[in-house]
């Protein structure tokens, strides 16, 4: 093996070791949200080590060199242990120079020694922040204070109770915080249950339960929205519903029964490896489909689509059931971003991670510091702009990697910790 494919198998391995262990049947899907959140954020530790492109199992992951400075020879090698080593790269100014105004840096601990985990901005200066009891039993939403560092506390989120999914896909508007939660309790239906509360504070309450098995066949909600006095979700497996914040029954919205929610009345289907190359507007009924090619793997956003262009080459095996032998197989040729019209195409650079984009224009890129330990920075498409996350592997290799789902993320939020220290990126202020 390289040295590039050492350190992948030891982070995946990691990543495995670390990833939570479900039990056989319901378990395998109803899990804790805190434990959840550890899973994805090893996943995103992961794709960070190297560029993950768009794509079904068994695509390649490519990890290549990329640099505005010379570089040193690609055949550069380790005296001590004869590999290639990775270029290093050119560390890029932090991102508290590159863009200032984006960037606050707050105690990783709310002031009672609380953990926390921010969930989105409320506005420009108030983060809305969930604790978690450490068995999970117990869940609380705070406001945080971004400018004053002082934390309120808004409600406790009622347990769900027996097998369960503590708050999940929480989402506000209107002066209004929602989530959904899943139980099963012993001798009862599976039940999802949608809640809100006032932004301000108080109890929550309840907005509706969804207790039959044909909802439950439809896998968990996912892009709960508060549109005016309603809230809008859909089904993982499709079929975007709305019921009003005062409570009632779902309705399926018109023309969007298949569908999934991407923003708001934008909603489209995940075809093969295509995410959401076709929209719809379930208000307006206008449709925008992307432009996609025989040999292209896209995910899209409302207005633009990330992808990666295949091609069949013939690659020797390193590990799997072929080692050494030299196989055919579809494999990633280059990256790329463009509107979803096919106008305005750029390339994107080597390493960047494709899953990940904010505001359809913001990526992590992985690059090589000159103390050949790894680093992450942050890439602007629209400027060509770079700046360093400051994140560094730790000595067991590992990194915190910034909290950045959904993998499209459209509300420019994006968090990590360092030390004792809290970033909190609003993308959205970066012009």
């Amino acid at each position: 093996m390289s040295e590039l494919e050492d350190r992948l198998s030891s982070v995946l391995a990691d990543a495995a070791d670390r990833a939570p262990r479900a039990s056989a049947g319901l378990a395998a899907t109803v899990e804790t949200r805190h434990r959840r959140r550890r899973a994805r954020t090893t996943a995103l530790l992961a794709a960070a080590a190297v560029v993950v492109v768009i794509g079904g199992a068994g695509v390649a992951v490519n990890a290549v060199r990329t640099s505005a400075a010379p570089q040193p020879a690609v055949g550069a090698t380790d005296k001590a242990t004869g590999r290639a080593t990775p270029p290093v790269d050119v560390i890029p100014p932090p991102i508290e120079k590159v863009w200032p105004q984006a960037v606050h840096k707050i105690p990783a601990k709310l002031p009672d020694g609380r953990d926390y985990y921010p969930q989105l901005l409320l506005d420009d200066h108030t983060l809305l922040v969930m604790t978690v009891v450490m068995d999970g039993s117990r869940q609380f939403l705070w406001r945080y204070d971004l400018e004053s560092g002082q934390p309120t506390r808004i409600t406790e989120i009622p347990p769900p109770g027996g097998l369960k999914i503590g708050a999940d896909g929480v989402a506000a508007g209107g002066g209004n915080i929602v989530w959904w939660t899943l139980s099963k309790e012993k001798g009862k239906d599976l039940v999802a249950r949608i809640w809100t509360v006032p932004v301000r504070g108080g109890t929550p309450r309840l907005v509706t339960d969804l207790r039959h098995e044909e909802d439950a066949k439809r896998g968990p909600l996912q892009g709960l929205t508060v549109v005016g006095q309603d809230v809008v979700f859909s089904y993982a497996k499709g079929g975007v519903y709305r019921v009003p914040l005062s409570g009632g029954q779902p309705q399926p919205v018109k023309g969007a029964e298949r569908q999934h929610i991407l923003q708001w009345p934008w909603v489209g289907t995940h075809q093969g490896k295509n995410v959401f190359a076709k929209l719809f507007n379930a208000e307006t009924g206008e449709r925008r489909d992307a432009v996609v090619k025989a040999d292209e793997e896209v995910s899209c956003g409302v207005n633009r689509c990330t992808g990666t262009k295949m091609r069949y080459k013939n690659v020797k095996c390193a590990t799997g059931p072929c080692p050494g032998k030299t196989v055919r197989r579809l494999v990633p040729v280059g990256s790329f971003i463009r509107d979803r019209d096919g106008s305005g195409e750029k390339p994107l650079p080597d390493n960047v991670v494709v899953p990940g984009v904010n505001l359809e224009r913001f990526f992590m890129k992985h690059i090589f510091a000159p103390n050949r330990k790894t680093a992450v920075a942050l890439y602007d498409v629209d400027t060509g702009k770079m700046a360093d996350l400051g994140i560094r592997p730790d000595a067991k290799g590992r990194s915190s990697i910034p909290f950045n789902t959904p993998l499209n993320r459209l509300d420019g939020l994006m968090t990590y910790k360092i030390g004792d220290r809290m970033y909190v990126l609003n993308l959205a202020t970066i012009k």
